[in-house]
């Protein structure tokens, strides 16, 4: 067991309960076997009054207490007509606490859907809201404004791709959730015993202990809980009135993104493929009403997407391998501006203030250096040869901030630049876009590295490559860190920028593979049955985000930049276009509305102007404009304090003092529910159908991509044809039905023939053969070739069973796609092998029948382990009512069942 593991949210599942006076919240675990109360004043018209009791209540404790608020609000004692308590709504957790013009309401998480499992830790997506009203109607102040600002409000769609996860921390990376359970906890003065709210009934669980005579001691395990990223939470705001009142468990954070989860099989290993983008909640907007950065050095359209790669075949953190790889995207770091007054598919480009020292650029990489360390490298893809300046603008003013910044940072750890018009090159005929992106994707991951949580395999130094040891990064006792990021931007960070970070995640992945002990080289080739999963995660990536941003999908994608598009993808694009333009001048201003209500970047109030009275968000999203800064940061060392000192490992990563008191430390025991993840995820306390599991019915390379043809090599990595993925031959079927057909092929294939024989047959050949194949014996003797040496080799006989001469027959009017002699060795080759087969079963066994050509033996039954014969008996003794005698092991897991579930 490890010293350190993430604590699991100790609410999951919430009820609430209402009285004539009074909300009340009951939040539960997954087990129901703890509990806690949550009372919300309804008698307050415009103030919120929360009382937490710090208790943590039993199933038992539970009911009594609700029985007795039942008891106590009837209106008549005794009388059963009327209840006093009642239940209002079931829900998964509280997205927060809002207020407009009135009283406050309440938002809670009605429905959810599982998204992803990484190490046994569900995220879950929001699929549906209820916005609750506090105060009574006795004591509402009712105003004319307040059903407007509801329904800006509920605009922000909350079941559309926001996230949340209960034991994971989304707004952090793999890398930081990982090694953050590898600081020395034990040192840290943070460390305490038990929190403040369960010592009481801590101590009252161990005042009795059936168990305290068997001299049994406790594995003590540290429980981390880390504060979130709050650049990447998009419901701070509405829990920032309650966090410092509530206990930590009934604060839960949600991203705005996209997460997206597929399985790579890998002859029978599945390895789970995550996509995790993460949207800004700093500077965040729409297409033309947010660009470039604010006064803080927030971007607008920013997003860090992280690609997490984990054998699935374990789960735990510490024994399970990961690998995870983070970019960035996000407007051109300057302050700038596009007029949207005009009716104009493109906005003329405006730079809105004078920025000589880079003060802005400077603010947003000290950002980008604190999380993610050196290099920084900024792939800038506008274009650079214009007929009338537009996207030049920004390169021009963008290359000179980076070279003034330059100057005073180290050399070593200097920001890279690259500048690439790759629109420009799309329209080149003689220039390949993607083979381009692909020299600089090399390039970037040699010099960022990844992260992977264990040490190199043996076979890396058996069998090198010599791209493995130009890989950078910093290398610890553990594995690897990857230290810094690639950043990339066009102008609006949507269809080329989604296409760049495609190669750049795709050039990673077979580094991670490669790291993981997947394949042998660390390179991977379009179609093949992995780059075809990892391209429709980013093609559904780059969807979404574009939807959030610009209000269409994609109109280019990698198809199109790869010159493969189908002729009806230009008609799409079409309609995308004008899809994105229509958004952009009819309903973008109302989404920003919704966007800054939601944020609480505006919040209203009865001595300010309404929202929709504002001419301009600038202000608030601006707020250092309205007054002059008491201290100005220094233009030469524009970098935060200690960010330096241990670069290139990003500075929050590190463990200081700093990063130590950000997270939450609680001695726990080894079978605590807090950190038993075992649980979380199995849940064995519930009814669940296997079909129904989440890592059944997701996306799989074997299922979805594999062409279901007999003989197909299953490598996941073997370059194939369009029409040999398993989608279109298979396209009209369902999983399910494809899972079948796939049993049953793969159950009854013969060896694969080679690559020669299986390009130069077609789908429908190979089906005819089958079928001829099926109706005769397998068993044959091989035939011998009649040559042009002489008379002398036809007096030879030819000894021929039925399969053979049905081989022959067709071969009088040969019209096939090979040699006649070719296919006459193929076929003598495949019978030799086939007697091989033939002569070692009967080697072996006895045919099972009297049948001459039968090709079934019966087989001696397998060998079982001792081990595993001792379990099956102890198994049929306890059937029989004869238990064996319990172990050491035995007794702690009972010792910690009764304490959690009746102590």
């Amino acid at each position: 067991m490890p010293q350190s593991s993430a604590l699991i949210s100790g609410v999951q599942s919430l009820v609430v309960y209402e009285t004539r006076a009074r909300y009340f919240i009951v939040g539960s675990n997954q087990a129901q076997t703890k509990h806690r109360v949550l009372k919300i004043d309804r008698t307050e018209p415009k103030d919120l009054v929360i009382i937490d009791d710090k208790h943590v209540y039993s199933q038992q404790e539970v009911r009594e207490l609700l029985g007795r608020l039942d008891l106590g609000n009837r209106t008549k004692i005794g009388q059963k007509g009327s209840s006093g308590l009642s239940r209002a709504v079931s829900a998964y957790g509280i997205v927060g606490f809002v207020r407009f013009l009135e009283g406050y309401y309440i938002v809670l998480i009605t429905k959810r859907r599982k998204m992803a499992d990484i190490g046994g830790h569900s995220i879950y997506k929001v699929e549906d809201t209820s916005m609750i009203y506090i105060p009574i109607d006795s004591v509402r102040v009712t105003h004319p404004d307040e059903a407007r600002y509801v329904r800006i409000f509920q605009n922000v769609d909350l079941s559309s791709n926001f996230y949340f996860s209960y034991s994971y921390d989304l707004s952090h990376s793999l890398q930081y959730n990982l090694t953050m359970l590898l600081r020395p906890w034990e040192l840290s003065s943070t460390v305490e015993p038990s929190v403040d709210e369960e010592h009481s009934s801590q101590s009252r669980q161990d005042s009795f202990d059936i168990f305290e005579d068997e001299g049994l001691p406790m594995q003590v395990v540290n429980g981390l809980k880390s504060e979130p990223y709050l650049k990447y939470v998009w419901n701070g705001k509405l829990l920032e009135r309650v966090k410092d009142i509530v206990h930590h468990d009934w604060l839960m954070y949600i991203i705005h993104g996209f997460c997206g989860q597929s399985k790579l099989v890998i002859y029978g290993r599945p390895v789970h493929v995550t996509l995790i983008a993460r949207r800004s909640s700093r500077f965040a907007g729409t297409r033309f009403l947010k660009r470039g950065a604010n006064c803080e050095g927030d971007v607008a359209n920013e997003v860090e997407t992280e690609q997490i790669i984990h054998d699935a075949s374990v789960m735990s953190f510490t024994a399970g391998s990961y690998s995870s790889y983070v970019q960035v995207r996000g407007s051109v770091p300057l302050y700038w501006s596009q007029d949207i007054s005009t009716m104009m598919p493109k906005p003329p480009i405006r730079l809105d203030q004078a920025d000589p020292y880079a003060y802005v650029a400077a603010l947003h990489f000290d950002q980008m250096l604190q999380r993610f360390g050196s290099p920084i490298i900024i792939l800038n893809l506008v274009k650079k040869r214009e007929k009338r300046k537009h996207e030049k603008i920004l390169s021009e003013e963008l290359y000179p901030a980076v070279i003034n910044l330059n100057q005073f940072l180290p050399p070593e750890h200097c920001i890279d630049y690259i500048a690439w018009d790759m629109a420009r090159y799309t329209k080149s005929k003689l220039c390949n876009v993607l083979d381009r992106l692909s020299m600089i994707a090399e390039n970037v991951v040699k010099r960022t590295g990844f992260y992977i949580n264990r040490s190199d395999f043996y076979c890396h130094t058996l069998r090198p490559d010599e791209r493995w040891g130009d890989v950078g990064g910093h290398i610890t006792p553990t594995g690897r860190l990857q230290t810094g990021v690639l950043r990339t931007n066009c102008v609006d960070c949507l269809d080329r920028t989604n296409t760049a970070q495609f190669m750049v995640g795709k050039c990673a992945l077979a580094y991670q593979l490669y790291a993981l002990g997947m394949i042998d080289k660390p390179k991977l080739q379009f179609d093949t049955d992995c780059v075809r999963l990892f391209e429709e995660l980013y093609e559904d990536h780059g969807d979404t985000l574009s939807l959030q941003y610009g209000g269409s999908q994609l109109v280019h994608r990698v198809k199109t930049y790869r010159k493969i598009a189908p002729w009806t993808q230009h008609s799409k694009d079409i309609m995308q276009t004008l899809s994105r333009y229509y958004s952009n001048a009819f309903s973008d201003a109302d989404r920003q509305d919704a966007i800054n209500l939601f944020l609480q970047v505006y919040q209203p109030s009865e001595q300010r102007p309404h929202l929709w009275e504002l001419p301009t968000d600038f202000y608030l999203h601006h707020k250092s404009s309205m007054a002059l800064a008491q201290e100005r940061r220094s233009y030469t060392y524009w970098w935060s304090e200690g960010v330096l000192a241990f670069l290139p490992v990003a500075y929050d990563e590190v463990a200081c003092k700093d990063n130590m008191r950000k997270v939450k430390v609680k001695r726990v025991n080894r079978y605590d529910e807090a950190i038993d993840i075992y649980t979380e995820f199995f849940k064995p306390y519930e009814l669940t159908s296997f079909d129904d599991t989440f890592c059944i019915a997701m996306t799989n390379s074997a299922r979805e991509f594999m062409p279901k043809t007999v003989g197909v090599d299953p490598s996941p990595f073997t370059v194939r044809k369009p029409e040999e993925t398993g989608k279109s031959v298979l396209g009209n079927k369902s999983s399910k039905e494809e899972a079948v057909v796939q049993r049953k092929t793969a159950a009854s294939a013969p060896p694969p023939p080679s690559e020669e024989a299986i390009s130069s047959t077609s789908e429908d050949d190979s089906e005819e053969d089958r079928e001829d194949d099926g109706s005769v014996s397998q068993r044959s003797t091989p035939i011998k070739l009649l040559t042009e040496s002489g008379d002398s080799t036809r007096t030879h006989e030819v000894e021929t069973h039925t399969l053979a001469l049905q081989i022959v027959t067709p071969m009088k009017g040969w019209s096939g796609s090979i040699p006649l002699e070719v296919y006459l060795l193929l076929i003598i080759f495949a019978q030799s092998e086939e007697d091989k087969l033939s002569q070692s079963r009967c080697a072996d066994g006895d045919p099972v029948s009297l049948f001459q050509e039968d090709s079934v033996y019966a087989t001696a039954p397998p060998k079982v382990d001792p081990d595993s014969r001792e379990v099956f008996e102890g198994h049929v003794m306890t059937g029989q009512g004869q238990v064996r005698s319990l172990c050491r092991e035995d007794v702690l897991m009972y010792r910690e069942y009764i304490k959690n579930r009746y102590m």
